[in-house]
């Protein structure tokens, strides 16, 4: 099937650049951002509710000084070091933190890399590389909650005293509540992992999605009639294996799609987790892109069929249910 003229124009938005934050890795280089810098500090996995007002605080502040808007956050998970037996699986990579912020007005992301040296820094001392390296730090966003430094001896009021000190603003962020409970990556975790994406929107303030280069895979799809986009996957965190009506995206609009999370059982496979999707109205090269891919509807669980022209009937059965409740939806 060749595509539409509408779906020949979306291709060439679709292969546009994707917008992100510019990346950062060490403290100093926050020297080369102008200032003020608005900080929003924070671990970000998911970019949830209560991430998302910590960040939004750093942009007001940036936007009504002139400032440039930085989020702050640790790679690996701080837990992967300190409790490496309880460390959560993730629910975004920092390459899909980079699209999700810049979305909220984020400017650069600095990923600090959590080694043993970086815990072991008192919270004064690293305030104090903080004030020294930005020119100058306009506020520091952190949640309410938030503890930081050797021993987490840091916290929101010893901000607020340094502020006083080197002259910047601090925002303690309240937890944002849902239901009565407190909005968290944990939260977002089980509801993912339930496949409650209903919920999971709730939580995150936008649809659930997964961020990946596409790779290339053994062109079954194409073979079929159905070709897919393969993506590799960066997350650790997943929902429920099966097919989805999804969009997904390169950079513009989004693109009706459908696809499949899984392993593949009815073709040989090495039992990795793979997401494949197949854009409904677009054909094309993706090769080397970074798609994101927002799971909206689950179809059905991932199936076992016997043989190819079995799974090439239930591929095109499960294109048309897909299609029907996008055009539902829409």
């Amino acid at each position: 099937m060749f595509p539409s003229c509408e779906a020949r124009e979306a291709s060439l938005t679709l292969l546009t650049e994707m917008k992100r934050t510019s990346l950062l890795h060490e403290l100093d280089e926050l020297r080369e951002v102008a200032g003020p810098v608005a900080l929003a500090i924070g671990v970000f996995d998911g970019v949830h509710l209560g991430h998302r007002e910590v960040v939004r605080a750093a942009v007001e502040h940036a936007r009504q000084h002139q400032g440039t808007a930085v989020a702050l956050t640790f790679d690996p998970h701080p837990k992967a070091l300190l409790h490496p037996d309880g460390a959560p699986l993730r629910l975004t990579s920092i390459a899909h933190q980079r699209v999700l912020l810049a979305e909220l007005g984020v400017e650069h992301l600095l990923v600090c890399p959590f080694t043993e040296e970086f815990a072991a820094t008192s919270a004064d001392v690293f305030v104090r590389r903080l004030v020294r390296a930005c020119r100058p730090l306009g506020c520091v966003s952190v949640g309410f909650g938030w503890t930081f430094g050797r021993g987490r001896s840091g916290n929101v009021h010893q901000l607020m005293d340094a502020g006083g000190r080197d002259d910047f603003a601090v925002y303690g962020v309240p937890a944002v509540k849902l239901d009565g409970r407190v909005v968290s990556s944990t939260w977002v975790r089980e509801a993912v992992a339930a496949g409650d994406l209903a919920m999971t929107h709730r939580l995150l303030g936008r649809p659930y999605s997964l961020l990946g280069e596409v790779v290339a895979g053994r062109r079954l799809g194409r073979e079929l009639g159905f070709p897919t986009a393969n993506l590799q996957l960066q997350q650790t965190q997943f929902p429920p294996t099966g097919v989805y009506a999804c969009e997904a995206r390169v950079a513009g609009p989004w693109m009706p799609a459908v696809c499949n999370l899984g392993r593949r059982p009815t073709v040989e496979s090495d039992g990795s987790l793979t997401l494949e999707a197949h854009l409904l109205d677009w054909q094309g090269d993706l090769y080397g892109s970074e798609m994101e891919v927002r799971l909206l509807h689950h179809l059905r669980g991932e199936m076992k069929f016997d043989g190819l022209p079995a799974l090439q009937a239930r591929i095109q059965q499960d294109r048309d249910e897909a299609r029907q409740w996008l055009s539902q939806r829409s």
